[in-house]
């Protein structure tokens, strides 16, 4: 299927502002372009590229006093297959795992292990591979009540564990916590979610967050908030938490004046 992606975002600064953007979609699924991934800034401004050591594209700008406005709308190939379900996918001893792999077992900003495990272990220290990851998934799900009104930048995965509200990051954060607890490889990733296969969310359209495991050798995508397999995600970026995969990080005073997101399957006769 095709699918247009897209957003309108924009930034209020009160003076020259360095801003890093992950807005761009991951290296991986760049061959599926079907139209140029270009940003448009007004007023306009020099970009430059480069990638994280998570392997994600950044984009560094100097943001003048006053509104920057960036854009972007292009189109982009998917399999339209909803995720891949594995049932027999095996966890790995720690022993066993590939070495870029373990960095996904430790602790980090928003993922805080230490709060979490002996829950973990009470709760799921009976289960192994696919079978405990679909069962932290669902118990993440039920945890957590999604609300956009209690986003918060500072809710850790214990917070909401603990508040049982959130967004699609605290699901998120909530969920790979628990694997990692588990010895389960997590990693969290940020991308295009737009309602393909399933009834129109009439919210407005957001970027979401979703996280990967590691079983059986290769990645497999979880999604604690929607609990079920989707189809036309489309990866941004991949990191630790949303520490790593910010959208954007301003060094300076800024106010986000703007935000619309586009995400559509676009129909042969319609394209």
């Amino acid at each position: 299927m095709k699918i247009r992606c897209g957003f309108d975002i924009a930034f209020e600064c009160p003076q020259p502002t360095p801003m890093i953007l992950m807005l761009s979609v991951h290296p991986s699924r760049l061959d599926d372009l079907l139209s140029p991934q270009h940003f448009s800034f007004t007023p306009h401004v020099l970009p430059r590229d480069y990638y994280d050591s998570f392997g994600n594209i950044c984009t560094r700008v100097l943001a003048p006093p006053g509104r920057l406005e960036i854009k972007a709308d292009f189109l982009i190939h998917d399999s339209g297959e909803p995720d891949v379900i594995a049932p027999d996918a095996a966890q790995h001893r720690v022993e066993d795992l590939p070495d870029d792999v373990l960095v996904y077992l430790l602790a980090s900003r928003y993922c805080d292990t230490e709060h979490l495990l002996d829950i973990a272990w009470r709760e799921f220290g009976h289960l192994k591979g696919w079978p405990l990851v679909q069962a932290i998934v669902d118990f993440a799900h039920a945890r957590i009540r999604f609300s956009y009104q209690h986003a918060s930048a500072t809710r850790t995965a214990f917070g909401g564990y603990n508040e049982q509200i959130g967004v699609c990051r605290d699901f998120a954060h909530l969920a790979i916590t628990l694997c990692r607890c588990m010895n389960v490889p997590a990693r969290y990733c940020t991308g295009y979610l737009g309602d393909i296969g399933v009834p129109i969310d009439p919210a407005p359209m957001d970027f979401s967050a979703w996280f990967e495991v590691y079983l059986g050798g290769r990645w497999y995508t979880f999604d604690a908030r929607h609990n079920k397999p989707r189809i036309g995600r489309i990866v941004m970026a991949r990191g630790r938490d949303a520490t790593d995969v910010a959208l954007s990080t301003a060094f300076g005073p800024n106010v986000l004046a703007k935000f619309e997101v586009v995400t559509n399957e676009v129909l042969e006769d319609a394209a």
